[in-house]
């Protein structure tokens, strides 16, 4: 990718600017730099990019708006960035179509490592960063976080509740036996011990659940295994 992967890079700071367009160029992409929305835009529109790196405090078009208006021209990966460590703002920006968001102050090396992570799974169509199971549920897939924003809110997942989580998330609607789960949870050696995953099916639910005791979401299909179902159900788990 790098030496043909155009990067677009949207801040008002200048140094900023100068900062990542100099080591973005070192590392062999093609950069473009804006230091506002209109200029953005109008650069995205003469020459798409692959990659957007987008601050969304701006002057006139906020990241928000040109990343909405960007979504309506372009399929580019499109990294939010925000001063902010504000969860209302992450969820906002991925709604809206963003892959990913980084947080200021941040390495740049991880910048860069978001960046080309996610340019290789748009271009080999993987698992997006993003998985969006309904209107208000938003699970990061990216490893390093195992997080699910909810209504406004981050919650935590341990490793095992993010990989079942991930799992029920990737297959919607459709019954996933015990043993399924747990051999893309824990590994084939680990099937039959329905225990932990059970034991895991109940710290989800207390955590993503309004009433865990009448779960909605992660529903249990009696002598088949478990489904999650992204609009809720008039039926117990």
């Amino acid at each position: 990718m790098p030496g043909k992967t155009l990067v677009l890079v949207v801040d008002d700071d200048p140094q900023i600017l100068d900062l990542l367009s100099m080591s973005l160029h070192r590392d062999g992409f093609d950069v473009r730099t804006a230091a506002t929305g209109e200029k953005a835009l109008k650069l995205a529109y003469k020459e798409p990019p692959d990659a957007v790196i987008l601050d969304i405090l701006l002057p006139g078009l906020d990241g928000f708006e040109v990343c909405r208006r960007l979504r309506q021209k372009t399929e580019a990966v499109i990294v939010f960035v925000t001063a902010k460590d504000e969860t209302e703002d992450v969820v906002r920006g991925l709604h809206m179509g963003g892959d990913d968001y980084i947080i200021k102050p941040y390495a740049y090396q991880e910048l860069v490592t978001r960046l080309t992570t996610a340019l290789g799974r748009r271009a080999s169509g993987t698992l997006p960063p993003v998985l969006k199971s309904s209107g208000d549920v938003l699970m990061l897939t990216d490893p390093s976080r195992r997080l699910v924003f909810m209504d406004g809110q981050a919650i935590q997942l341990t490793p095992k509740e993010f990989e079942v989580l991930k799992y029920l998330l990737k297959n919607p609607g459709k019954v996933l036996s015990s043993d399924a789960i747990l051999r893309y949870a824990w590994g084939a050696e680990y099937i039959g011990e329905r225990h932990l995953l059970k034991q895991c099916i109940y710290r989800l639910r207390t955590k993503l659940e309004p009433n865990p005791s009448r779960p909605v979401h992660i529903l249990t299909v009696r002598g088949s295994g478990y489904v999650f179902e992204p609009e809720p159900l008039a039926v117990g788990g």
